[in-house]
């Protein structure tokens, strides 16, 4: 399975987006993985947020936006800054916080998204911040 990485500009605020593609099988070696958006109409999105994201509510406001669209998942701290954001549900939804993650009115300072979709686990009951 290969990855592909293309950036785009944000027309609305001008920031640059990075994004991950996967290009090839659908990863079944997974224990948990059902076949994914096929078989449950369900993706897994991971984005990695960077910019002025920690120390603002970033996190919280993300669960928000996430319990919003009936999406589950976690927001984490990471050690170099960056907030990942991993949520599971509609396709459309996820796309739909992808929007509000790089939107204007996220908290703090967002300087880029990077994501990937790939098959849903089933793993999340709800929202977490960590």
């Amino acid at each position: 399975m290969k990855w592909r990485r293309s950036s785009s500009t944000d027309q609305s605020s001008g920031r640059a987006i990075e994004q991950e593609q996967m290009a090839g099988t659908r990863d079944t070696a997974h224990p948990d993985a059902h076949g994914g958006e096929q078989a449950t109409g369900t993706v897994r999105m991971t984005a990695w947020v960077a910019g002025y994201v920690q120390g603002v509510g970033f996190r919280w406001w993300t669960r928000s936006r996430a319990l919003e669209l009936g999406l589950v998942g976690t927001a984490t701290n990471l050690y170099d800054g960056r907030v990942e954001v991993v949520v599971e549900g509609p396709k459309e939804a996820c796309e739909a916080l992808l929007g509000q993650l790089r939107g204007a009115n996220a908290p703090g300072g967002v300087d880029t998204v990077t994501y990937r979709l790939s098959d849903a686990r089933g793993t999340f009951r709800g929202f977490n911040e960590r």
